[in-house]
């Protein structure tokens, strides 16, 4: 699994976090029943406090995205269909964390949504 933290972005750092482990699972890079490292392994390996892993995992789990069990760990949940409500309040969040990006880094409107444009169609070309 390979997740980074910028620590230069203006989406915190647990947030980061969530929505690249979520990413990878609705993209299949991280099929059910994956097992995610620890908490104290992936703090470490990106240089964070537990806490921080942990606040992203409790909202992963809240999400229905994974299963944290004692001595078993935190595995990729079986993935049900999101409610219509549970899709716009991850859309908006998404957005808002994007535009956050973009208005830190100083990008214009134009360019931040070409950048959009061109990872959308990478994820999904078209026929």
């Amino acid at each position: 699994m390979i997740v980074e933290v910028d620590p230069r972005s203006a989406v915190p750092p647990y947030e980061q976090i969530r929505m690249q482990i979520a990413a990878l699972t609705s993209s299949g890079a991280l099929p059910v029943g994956t097992r995610l490292p620890t908490i104290r392994q992936l703090a470490g390996d990106l240089g964070l406090a537990p806490g921080t892993v942990a606040r992203a995992y409790r909202e992963l789990e809240g999400e229905g995205i994974v299963i944290s069990r004692v001595r078993h760990g935190t595995t990729v949940a079986p993935q049900r269909r999101p409610t219509a409500r549970q899709v716009a309040e991850r859309l908006a969040a998404a957005a808002q964390a994007y535009a956050q990006v973009v208005q830190g880094l100083g990008v214009t409107r134009d360019e931040a949504m070409a950048t959009l444009e061109r990872e959308l169609n990478r994820l999904s070309p078209g026929p």
